[in-house]
């Protein structure tokens, strides 16, 4: 620790920290552009200058360390002055220099009411008038794709976005080109930004010169309602911000969390809004003469009480979809053994998990864990595009250049180097054993991890797979002791939001019930009569055969163009509902706006239904239900908290998956195409642009 005074004030600091760290540990307020947390220290806009006592001038305090500073005569401490004549007046020359060229565009500008200029001009500007009489540099806008909208005149130079670009997102598409007067912010060719988190540049701009595309134009951020919840658009449980005006969802943003995405988002994550108006369900329908007719919710439930009453339970199934929160998919469990089905699955893709133990289907690592790695073997997964958080960690890790990352699986550019070893998934039978290079890298790491994707769990060998992954990591010493403080290096990274919670609760098969593989192979052959898909839309509905099929959900998607009635259900954003994340971490989104029409919350629905078919399910709130979560699953109750290391309990590991023999077909990836996911993405014409812009190229060009 180094001894520092700032504003009279005596504190200790590390000795690696900057003078604008140091100044904000002693409580001030030091105003900044360039300067970001997460990001390298560029040292471009000078506003953090601040006096340090024998510098004949101001020094950027961002980009001085505490260790450069000189002790005094006698070893008194470096004393740092904040509040001086010469901060306050150096401060205002560079505000001055800074709104020289910046255009008057505060009443029509997207940043306008949250914009760091506008701020910090009235905190640290003077009321002086401009003393500059020249004309005001302009610059072209620049094209950066749909989802980032440029205005460069209004750019300061402060070179976050290009820095984020090149460090966090791994893709050197951002730079400035010309000095001085004629420096720019470009894509160099004007080619639209290629990275999935590249929305992040809005937050990181300062001023208005980066702005939402989408959004543009549409809100005021004092006109907005702002809620609390987390995203559901991959299985990481990112925390974000849900913006609304009446009963629309105007924007979403991130919330920091440290311990899942930091203070980023995927642009799914953040772009998807359109999608929540479109392609939506807000009545009740009845398939009558082949063609899906509007109905009252009376009818609707009669229709299925009339099929279920003449359906045995033995040719009934169930299946819940990726979106659907732990309420639902629990209301329909108990509701369906009520009834006597025991064929009920969560796992739409047929992965291969959910049997044992919980360690056996969880990111035991942590997200934040990844950052202490050092040796990670990927299998059968693509995490830039299953986790673009997730994939950033790795990044983050790789670039302290204490990572070595290998991999068994489909190529792709993930943004750091990787050895690829060959994608055949047999070869993790020798590596369980020890006999490969891989194994020995593993081994001799101190914090060995490995990634096991829905890519390799979704194949009919998927259980042995599981198997000799966690055999790779009990051989390799990758399980360390009990607690929070001992490794854990297996990891299974979902890519459905809802999967894990839906295992928590044991929505699988039940003595004698069928999985999701094995129930779309009875119903083409006949065997299974009724079937209740909750928001199950990524399954080939062409296998439901003949049978009747009952679609809940919030989007006409492809579940409800196969269906025969459709109860509308409500988005993710319109319920209170329970999640785990890939971690395990349980987690409760929040309700921004109402369902439209007709369409209620998914529980109620369920509720509702199990009156008319004479199962009354016992809980008529949501805390009754939650209750009722806790008794199949009482870690339910410990919110936003990562389960601590079993440890390398034999009794828990030997149980992972199965045994058998694992093919020598190439795995295949779990996730075609990053921007059409799930009925929301594939509702929202901007996700259906990135896609056309993004995705369909490589495909032609892979194709070729």
């Amino acid at each position: 620790m180094t001894k520092l005074i700032v504003d009279g004030k005596e504190i200790d600091v590390p000795a690696d920290y900057t003078l604008l760290q140091a100044c904000e540990a002693a409580g001030a307020e030091i105003p900044r552009f360039c300067y970001h947390e997460r990001l390298s220290i560029a040292g471009n806009c000078r506003m953090c200058l601040v006096e340090l006592k024998g510098s004949p001038k101001p020094v950027a305090s961002c980009a001085w360390g505490v260790r450069d500073c000189r002790p005094g005569p006698n070893g008194e401490p470096p004393v740092v002055n904040t509040k001086t004549p010469m901060v306050k007046k150096a401060r205002e020359g560079v505000m001055e220099f800074l709104l020289i060229n910046h255009p008057l565009d505060c009443p029509i500008c997207d940043q306008g009411g949250e914009c760091d200029l506008q701020d910090q001009a009235m905190a640290y500007g003077h009321a002086k008038f401009n003393r500059f009489e020249e004309n005001k540099r302009a610059v072209t806008d620049k094209y950066m794709g749909p989802l980032v909208n440029t205005i460069m005149t209004r750019c300061i130079h402060c070179t976050r976005c290009i820095r984020f670009a090149a460090e966090v997102a791994g893709v050197d598409e951002i730079g400035a080109t010309g000095r001085g007067e004629d420096m720019e912010i470009t894509t160099y060719l004007e080619h639209a930004v290629s990275s999935e988190m590249s929305g992040n540049v809005i937050d990181l701009c300062p001023v208005g010169a980066l702005t939402s595309k989408p959004y543009k134009f549409n809100a005021r951020p004092w006109e907005l309602t702002k809620t609390e919840s987390v995203d559901v658009m991959d299985a990481v449980g990112s925390a974000i911000r849900v913006d609304s005006r009446g009963s629309e969802v105007m924007r979403f943003l991130p919330r920091v969390n440290e311990e899942i995405n930091e203070e980023w988002i995927s642009d799914k994550t953040r772009f998807v809004w359109d999608g929540l108006r479109r392609q939506r369900l807000d009545t009740p329908y009845i398939r009558k003469n082949g063609k899906l007719q509007p109905a009252s919710w009376a009818e609707a439930f009669a229709a299925i009480a009339d099929r279920v009453r003449a359906t045995k339970p033995e040719r009934m199934a169930a299946i819940a979809g990726d979106l659907v929160g732990v309420e639902p998919v629990k209301a329909l469990k108990d509701l369906m053994i009520a009834l006597g089905a025991a064929s009920i699955d969560c796992r739409q893709d047929g992965a291969k998990i959910g049997h044992g133990s919980r360690q056996g289907y969880l990111f035991n690592t942590t997200i934040a864990g990844i950052e202490h790695a050092d040796a990670l073997l990927l299998i059968g997964t693509n995490p830039r595009w299953e986790a673009p958080l997730i994939n950033a960690r790795i990044r983050k890790t790789w670039l302290r250049g204490d990572l070595k990352i290998m991999r068994i699986g489909v190529r792709a550019d993930l943004s750091y180097q990787v050895q690829d070893l060959d994608n055949n998934p047999a070869d993790l039978t020798d590596m369980a054993a020890g006999k490969h290079s891989a194994f020995d890298t593993l081994k001799n790491a101190k914090h060995p991890m490995l990634i096991v994707g829905q890519g390799a769990l979704a194949r009919a060998d998927g259980a042995a797979i599981l198997a000799a992954a966690a055999q790779i990591a009990r051989n390799s010493g990758m399980i360390g002791p009990a607690g929070e403080g001992g490794w854990n290096g297996f990891n299974v990274l979902h890519t459905a939001a809802g999967r894990v919670g839906a295992l928590d609760i044991g929505f699988l098969p039940q003595k004698g019930g069928r999985d999701t593989v094995a129930i779309l192979d009875a119903a083409t052959r006949g065997d299974i009569d009724f079937v209740y898909l909750l928001g199950a839309d990524e399954l080939d509905t062409k296998k439901l055969g003949k049978a009747f099929v009952v679609y809940q959900g919030s989007h006409g998607d492809a579940g409800a163009h196969r269906a025969d009635v459709i109860l509308p259900g409500a988005a993710y954003t319109e319920q209170n509902a329970t999640y785990v994340n890939t971690e395990g971490r349980v987690q409760q989104a929040k309700r921004a706006t109402f369902p439209p029409g007709d369409a209620r919350e998914d529980w109620t629905i369920l509720r509702a239904l199990s009156d008319v078919l004479g199962k009354r399910l016992p809980y008529d709130d949501m805390a009754t239900l939650r209750k009722a979560m806790l008794a199949d699953a009482p870690h339910l109750a410990n919110l936003d908290t990562a389960p601590a290391n079993p440890g390398a309990d034999p009794a828990i590991w030997t149980n992972i998956g199965a045994a058998g023999t694992i093919a020598r077909t190439a795995f295949e990836p779990a996730i075609k195409d990053f921007y059409l996911t799930n009925p929301i993405a594939r509702a929202s014409h901007v996700m259906a642009e990135c896609s056309t812009l993004f995705v369909k190229p490589r495909v032609a060009q892979a194709a070729e």
